[in-house]
């Protein structure tokens, strides 16, 4: 399996588990007992698997020498930077944590759709 291969299957797999953490983050907002630990273990891989996608996607560009769509790149980016927001206002929101991270998973998974529709661009 190449790179280019394992940045693709990764793509949906950061686009499902991110999708699947907000839907879930969402869910507990409005259900107690969907507050569990595991969610926020589930949420940490969602969100750190950004960080991995990105990565793979650095190193595609570093040794194939290629030239990916600019956007793509923007998207990619963008999704680690508001990983770290969202990680960043956890304080300030605590009163609606669970709200911050369901819509902050989902948009992250658009993030990842857009960046997947404007990869298959080359």
């Amino acid at each position: 399996m190449s790179l280019r291969d394992l940045h693709t299957a990764g793509a949906w797999v950061m686009v499902f588990a991110n999708g699947a953490a907000g839907l879930w983050a969402l869910g507990a907002h409005w259900r107690e007992r969907l507050r569990v630990r595991a969610l926020w273990w589930f949420t940490a891989f969602a969100e750190v698997f950004i960080v991995v996608q990105v990565a793979l996607g650095v190193a595609i560009v570093a040794g194939e020498d290629i030239d990916p769509p600019q956007f793509h790149l923007f998207y990619g980016f963008t999704a680690v930077t508001v990983v770290g927001i969202i990680y960043s206002y956890r304080p300030q929101l605590a009163h609606v944590r669970y709200l911050l991270y369901g819509l902050g998973g989902l948009f992250l998974m658009g993030l990842g759709i857009r960046a997947m529709v404007l990869g298959g661009e080359t």
